[in-house]
């Protein structure tokens, strides 16, 4: 029987914002994974809204706050009639509140996703009063979560509201659905003038985006243009203060679009050179737009906002630059960087295009939040954290990588670890003991390979039902594990496939691979593993012993005993610290390419053989 959630949001396409189009996106994706899922927000409702989107019409606000009296009641009518498994509670949101007055909602695991805190400052001293009164209910919804997701973790470093639930909170960046991403239009005319600097920011203009820095940084600059795309209360400041910075007789630097329909934005992003947010508040979480603009390979220009997920985005993405919140020469300075230097800007362009697959797409997200529910929910999730599930890393000189793993996996709920520690020259078995995993120190030099193998062997010696191969390199993904799990019952080996990640080189590889051994696979290589126990049996024999990398030998061995193997799609990290043993050097490739297709073209014969007799 399918996970059945039910989200509580604020709002739902065509209400326009990043967290709207998050919602949308996220319900899709999950329907499409197999999970039931629903959401009730507020706004009148539509013809054309589905039987799974409940929308309660909003009568007033308080500041920014929706008030929608019948909130309660839609609450009550969705749970009994939807049943959901998990109530998924996106916040800040007062309607949230509701839950905590109605027994059957009690009864039911919480996941709290949180976007964003209620930034109390000086800049709207009204905030501040009002988050007297809604902060005792907020805690409670806390205190009442199973599990609490932060989108970054500079935010829930910082966010003060979590710090006594941070043994409950979990980090899942949000995502972007990269399987539909929308061409942009070819416009007759687009609003840009020649040979400038063509730069854009997206946002609803309020107190807090810091457009005021952005139109005066970009007022005095030569071949630069600044196009901001929103609405909002700060429309006729912003447009006196473009005003203001426009000498006279000359055409604005800086021009507001207003709202503009979802192709023009499109094509705006597409056309654009850099993407700037200059948000100088944390109520900037994380950025939604700053996605939108990596699917379309543009560099992004942020503030670099203390606790905000914003530049710990573009940090992870290598796709910009970050300058000091409300610092025009740094502004200016940097924009003057990136219009000097157009290859700079193809690279950061290109490097967030793919973090954006690699890292925050929604696929990945919805995955990953399919673990925080099986942690919420274990008796209703079949992708639960299992003890009879053992996790094997092998690993050589990985003191910078191994513990950052060891604490996500522990974070997750996995307790079974082993670290096979390779004749480590580091403090890797130290660290990797220190964090709660349990460790193999051979007398001799294994390999890779040797490595996954004394863990499959151990695995198979203590009656685990499955080995999880993962690098100690923080390469693979903890949140992706679910998607193995998912798959499980399906074959004897799944891999988590990210085929991305190959270089033009690596990939002619495996199109040689493929040809020679016959599998239809996309990712050969791939060290992030799912073996059953007729699997494990097979690669804990003597044989495979004799293998010299794990990845094409071990899939024939699998393959000749008639064992069926299967990929799922999974995102994947750069490696950040140390290097591969394999792709290190042209001797170390060399070897490999011999080795493997030596290995490929024997199994072909012999397999022949059998076929012939």
């Amino acid at each position: 029987m399918a996970l059945r959630v039910l989200h509580v949001g604020k709002f739902y396409p065509p209400h326009r914002g990043g967290m709207e189009a998050f919602l949308s996106d996220l319900v899709t994706t999950q329907r499409a994974q197999g999970i039931e899922a629903a959401a009730l927000v507020h706004g009148a409702p539509l013809p054309q809204d589905p039987d799974w989107l409940v929308r309660v019409p909003v009568q007033f606000h308080v500041i920014y706050a929706p008030i929608a009296i019948g909130f309660r009641a839609a609450l009550a009518r969705t749970i009994a009639r939807f049943a959901p498994d998990v109530l998924h509670l996106h916040m800040p949101n007062n309607s949230v509140f509701w839950a905590l007055t109605i027994p059957e909602a009690r009864d039911i695991p919480w996941v709290v996703h949180w976007h964003s805190d209620v930034v109390v400052s000086n800049i709207r001293p009204a905030v501040a009063l009002a988050y007297r009164l809604y902060r005792p209910f907020e805690q409670a919804v806390l205190a009442r979560a199973e599990r609490i997701i932060a989108t970054s973790p500079p935010y829930r470093q910082a966010s003060e509201p979590l710090q006594p639930w941070r043994s409950k909170c979990a980090v899942v960046p949000l995502g972007l659905d990269t399987s539909n991403l929308p061409h942009p239009l070819v416009q007759a005319a687009l609003p840009w003038h020649d040979n400038t600097l063509r730069l854009l920011t997206i946002g609803r203009l309020t107190y807090y985006k810091g457009f005021e820095t952005l139109i005066r940084a970009v007022a005095c600059l030569p071949g630069v243009e600044l196009l901001v795309v929103g609405e909002g209360e700060l429309r006729a400041a912003l447009q006196s203060l473009i005003d203001t910075n426009t000498a006279a007789g000359q055409a604005p630097k800086v021009r507001l679009l207003g709202s503009v329909a979802e192709a023009d934005k499109n094509a705006l992003l597409h056309s654009c050179d850099v993407f700037c947010l200059a948000s100088r508040e944390r109520t900037e979480a994380f950025g939604m737009v700053l996605l939108e603009a990596m699917a379309y390979a543009r560099p992004c220009i942020v503030s670099d906002l203390h606790g905000s997920g914003m530049p710990w985005v573009v940090t992870q993405a290598r796709a910009g630059l970050q300058v000091p919140p409300e610092d025009i020469p740094a502004w200016q300075n940097a924009i003057v960087q990136l219009q000097a230097q157009p290859a700079l800007r193809a690279l950061f362009g290109s490097s967030g295009q793919q973090a954006l697959h690699a890292r925050f797409s929604m696929a990945a997200c919805a995955r990953a939040l399919s673990a925080q529910y099986a942690l919420a929910a274990p008796e209703s999730c079949a992708i639960a954290p299992d003890k009879d599930i053992l996790i094997v890393i092998p690993a050589r000189n990985e003191a910078g990588t191994i513990s950052g793993l060891l604490q996500q996996l522990q974070a997750a709920g996995w307790r079974d670890v082993l670290v096979i520690n390779d004749q480590s020259t580091d403090d890797t078995g130290a660290i990797a003991r220190a964090a709660g995993a349990r460790v193999l120190n051979p007398v001799l030099s294994m390999g890779a390979w040797g490595g996954m193998q004394a863990g499959i062997r151990y695995g198979l010696a203590h009656g685990y039902a499955a080995v999880i191969t993962m690098d100690a390199d923080g390469q693979h993904e903890v949140n992706e594990i679910p998607a193995l799990l998912l798959a499980r019952n399906q074959a004897d080996l799944v891999i988590g496939a990210f085929p991305e990640r190959a270089s033009p080189l690596r990939q002619l590889a495996w199109r040689w691979f493929r040809q020679i051994a016959g599998f239809d696979l996309r990712d050969l290589t791939s060290g992030f593993r799912l073996y059953n126990r007729d699997a494990m049996g097979i690669l804990a024999a003597r044989e495979a012993t004799l293998l010299d990398y794990q990845d094409l030998g071990a899939l024939l061995m699998v393959r000749r005993a008639g064992l069926h193997i299967t990929e799922v799609p999974v995102s994947m990290n750069l490696r950040t610290v140390g290097q591969s043993r394999i792709f290190n050097s042209w001797l170390s490739v060399a070897k490999y390419m011999a080795a493997t297709t030596l290995l490929c073209l024997a199994r072909w014969q012999t397999r022949r053989r059998r076929t012939a007799s």
